[in-house]
């Protein structure tokens, strides 16, 4: 499947915007985090905790399906492949463990935290609701960079992708006028 360059463009725009938004989400539940962690205010910790747990349940998975979504649609429909270049896989399998780790350990610990705080608690292990987000950024730092330089070359399936693609005879059909 070979995507258009105007369906492709709106692929980039769409897969851009999201992964931004994903960056800037994690960026905040990080900011709300430490607030909760260092204030010693109830109520703070509350309105911190609360704000987490809205950003956990309605922007963080959106924004990451959106965001696995649309590199796979530029993946498949470019010549950049999911599977022919390193940064490309690596990318993508970075997101998927992300994205398993938001569902499987930040949101169960926000909501965690939630729960200890609404019932009148202190906030449980502040390192559960900082580590997740501080990974999280690290990893889609990482794969920022990586989008931008696009290190590593061809995986072993690429390169013979490439020398099959060389080797083949040119097929060019000859019109003769008439």
């Amino acid at each position: 499947m070979k995507l258009t360059r105007p369906v492709r463009q709106v692929f980039l725009v769409v897969h851009v915007v999201a992964s931004a938004s994903w960056l800037g989400v994690t960026l905040g539940l990080l900011a709300l985090g430490i607030a909760a962690a260092v204030s010693g205010d109830a109520p703070t910790v509350e309105a911190s905790v609360r704000a987490m747990t809205l950003f956990a349940d309605w922007l963080l998975l959106p924004v990451a399906a959106l965001t696995l979504l649309s590199g796979l649609v530029l993946s498949l429909g470019t010549p950049w492949g999911l599977v022919r270049h390193r940064w490309v896989a690596t990318k993508f399998w970075l997101t998927l463990a992300t994205i398993t780790a938001t569902v499987f350990a930040l949101r169960p610990a926000v909501h965690a935290a939630e729960a200890a705080v609404a019932g009148g608690g202190p906030l449980p292990d502040t390192g559960d609701v900082l580590f997740g987000p501080a990974v999280s950024l690290g990893a889609y730092l990482f794969m920022t960079v990586v989008s931008i330089l696009k290190p590593w070359g061809l995986t072993r399936r690429g390169r013979r992708a490439r020398q099959e693609r060389a080797s083949r005879p040119e097929s060019r059909v000859s019109v003769t006028a008439r």
